[in-house]
């Protein structure tokens, strides 16, 4: 396409060129009026326009107007010819070119990072469930257990669950227990897994006795009989299954739990927060105490200023009841003081408690609220002075002559006063056995311990410092803490006893293990032990053998909110440790990989004094990372009404939880039973407990405290001793606490 415009005579040429599609604009020159060829003029005009062209030759003179053509013709040629040639070899470059050139960037980091690594603790399975599968176990169930004991379908989701990992939240009486039988009897009797490949924990012995019958009454209906034997191998306390790992390691094949040290249970089905002392663990952490006493000179300067603390008369603030009514009397109590200290005395010195050797048998008064009053006696080595005490056995009908109150009245005015007052270091011994143990302590015998008590802030009550020690040691690791680290990272202030008493049960607790360990047989606790096997040290793991680390496979564990961090890094160790044998630890066998079911209930946590945790229940997929989870929620709850249930939710209501708990009756809502509340008859107690025990029923008798079993004991007996001569399968009363 061709553009012209013109401007006066002389125009501009505006051009657009369209080559290949491409509009290329194109200026030219001013031309001169127009100009004709040679060819086109007349013959007479040809040939003179020849001559003076001739001629304009020959003087070398430039034609103005042609010339003028001839550049604009040159120009509008060339620029053509160019336009084209130069698109064409574009073309050429950009595109044709371009379609064969690879243009590289990298991108990529410089830094050459290696693979992460997988740390789940199963493999991505499922457990092999099939719909027939599911139909037959439902009908045989349906078929063999009464109606009361169909599950629920939160039951049967339970049972059902094909994931390798599951927790179950399960308040009281959500029949949790049947639940997991009859996922034992699924694995077992429908699915073909050995029992040797799976293992059931229970809490404590009592709840293992009841299991273990549970367990052999459902498979006994199946056709597959379990002597007691072989269901306790199933069902386990976590210390009945980590003793024998222990064992298996050389040179500890005849290790025994210092926990379990003359308790007659072999099995280890103990409480794993049963704080009680035996006489023979006491006579070990004695015999340790008085050898690290002799022999260390750091521990000595430690215990001497908690002896002092923890003999020492505990405070008591000035404006306690008991100070406000007795400090009227201050001056009174004064006057006879010295009296009342003579026959104080006069009674220890009958009784052959004192003196006492270390103890200076010399009076010192003390101010007490602007009035004088008596000690009886002075110890150099503790730097504190004693005052005896009024002990229980003596008749509290004492009294000094003329005198209203008893002795043992106006000894209680005097401790009062000397609680609220005193601020010296002041021991009251209150009877005659703190004296013997006091003396055995002052001493050196080892038998006796340290001879005195001692309370950690925080406690509830105080304990003899051995006992002490023990707990304390124990809180720690059971947070999966080392004693000695755990000690070094803590702070106190400078004047705090406490601080005194940590650092002195870092160095008491490393000598204990050792001592322990140089037994024979050797002696372990069982903290150490799942140490052994934890997370910190999985390399331990590897020495254990496939038949007893295969029980650990497929775990079911009930009362899973108490369980605590040193148990819990235990469990994850043993489960990675399957998880890397792979499919050869299984072999020929039917029960294959891993699997964790979790029963518990928050709410019902009650050992985080002792370091346990329910944040691994209720945090439980994160705790236990799997490629695959099943949460379950048993709300019926079979034991009670509604009532109780929301009366005893109401109670917990402001503690935090899994959301979405609320348990319901279940059946039929039943008429309200009132509460009977009976005066307390032994001897109809007992007759009571005969009259259901010759039934055939299993009874439960339940105690505010030990002691109270010896006011019912002779009324019941009979019964006792029958039922403890049965076999312990068979025995069908149980005597318990409340806790």
């Amino acid at each position: 396409m061709e553009l012209r415009a013109d401007s006066g005579d002389h125009g501009t040429f505006a051009r657009t060129n369209l080559i290949a599609g491409v509009r290329v604009p194109q200026q030219t020159p001013d031309l001169p009026p127009e100009l004709r060829p040679l060819a086109e003029m007349p013959l007479l005009k040809r040939l003179a326009a020849r001559l003076f062209g001739h001629g304009l030759t020959r003087l070398r003179a430039q034609h103005r107007f042609s010339w003028l053509h001839g550049q604009a013709d040159g120009f509008r040629s060339g620029h053509e010819a160019g336009v084209e040639y130069g698109y064409r070899e574009g073309k050429a470059d950009g595109i044709e070119e371009g379609r064969q050139v690879l243009l590289i960037r990298d991108f990529r980091p410089d830094e050459h990072r290696a693979p992460g690594v997988d740390d789940s603790l199963f493999d991505d399975w499922r457990l092999p469930l099939t719909a027939d599968v599911k139909k037959r176990m439902k009908a045989d169930v349906a078929r063999l257990l009464p109606a009361h004991a169909q599950p629920s379908a939160a039951q049967w989701k339970m049972i059902f669950s094909d994931t390798p990992s599951t927790s179950v939240i399960a308040g009281a009486g959500a029949g949790k227990s049947t639940s997991l039988v009859l996922r034992i009897l699924l694995l077992s009797h429908y699915l073909g897994f050995e029992l040797s490949s799976m293992t059931v924990v229970t809490f404590t012995r009592e709840s293992r006795k009841d299991f273990i019958n549970k367990l052999m009454e459902i498979l006994g209906l199946w056709g597959q009989p379990l002597d007691f034997k072989e269901a306790q191998a199933v069902v386990r306390t976590f210390h009945s299954r980590i003793l024998p790992m222990v064992r298996s390691l050389p040179g500890f094949e005849r290790l025994q739990a210092f926990e379990n040290l003359s308790s007659g249970f072999e099995d280890a089905d103990s409480n794993p927060f049963d704080l009680r002392i035996s006489d023979a663990q006491r006579q070990q952490m004695n015999t340790c105490y008085h050898r690290l006493h002799g022999r260390h000179a750091r521990f000595r300067e430690l215990i001497a200023p908690l002896a002092r603390h923890g003999l020492q008369l505990k405070e008591l603030e000035r404006d306690h009841p008991d100070v406000q009514k007795r400090i009227a009397v201050t001056e009174l109590a004064a006057k006879r003081d010295e009296e009342l200290c003579d026959v104080i005395e006069d009674l220890w010195f009958r009784a052959g408690a004192w003196p006492i050797k270390g103890i200076e048998p010399s009076r010192q008064t003390f101010e007490i609220n602007g009035a004088l009053f008596h000690s009886h006696g002075y110890i150099p080595d503790l730097d504190a002075w004693v005052v005896l005490g009024f002990d229980p056995r003596e008749n509290p009908q004492i009294s000094r002559p003329n005198s209203k109150l008893s002795v043992r009245a106006e000894w209680a005015v005097k401790r009062t006063l000397f609680q609220a007052f005193c601020r010296k270091p002041l021991i009251w011994l209150d009877n005659y056995e703190s004296s013997r143990r006091l003396l055995s302590s002052l001493a050196g015998d080892a038998s006796a311990g340290p001879g005195f008590d001692y309370k950690v802030k925080g406690e509830l009550a105080s304990a003899p410092l051995l006992d002490s020690f023990v707990m304390a040691a124990g809180f720690i690791e059971n947070l999966g803490l080392d004693v000695p680290t755990a000690v070094g990272k803590m702070s106190f202030a400078k004047d705090d006893p406490d601080r005194g008493y940590f650092e002195a049960l870092s160095i008491f607790w490393k000598a204990l293990e050792d001592h322990l360990l140089d037994q024979s047989p050797p002696i372990m606790t069982y903290n150490r032990m799942f140490s052994l096997f934890g997370e910190n040290t999985p390399e331990n793991l590897k020495l254990l053998s496939d038949p007893l680390l295969r029980p650990m496979s497929h775990l079911m564990i009930d009362e899973f909110q108490d369980v605590s961090p040193q148990i819990v890094s235990w469990i994850r160790a043993s489960l990675r440790e399957i998880r890397s044998r792979g499919p050869a630890m299984h072999v020929g066998r039917g029960a294959q990989r891993s699997s964790l079911l979790c029963v518990g209930d928050d709410w019902q946590s009650i050992y985080g004094w002792r370091g346990s945790s329910p944040q691994y229940f209720m945090a439980f997929n994160q705790e236990f990372p799997s490629p695959g989870t099943t949460r379950v929620m048993l709300s019926e709850n079979y034991r009670s009404h509604q009532h109780i249930i929301d009366a005893a939710e109401h109670v917990v209501r402001a503690a935090p939880a899994i959301p979405g708990k609320k348990a319901k009756a279940s059946g039929e809502p039943k008429a309200l039973q009132p509460v009977v509340v009976l005066e307390r008859d032994d001897a109809a107690l007992g007759r009571q407990l005969l009259e259901h025990y010759q039934r055939g029923n299993t009874v439960l008798m339940l105690y505010r405290k030990s002691s109270d079993k010896l006011l019912i004991q002779e009324h019941i007996q009979s019964v006792v001793n029958v039922d403890s001569s049965l076999p312990p399968q068979d025995r069908r009363l149980k005597q318990l606490t409340y806790h």
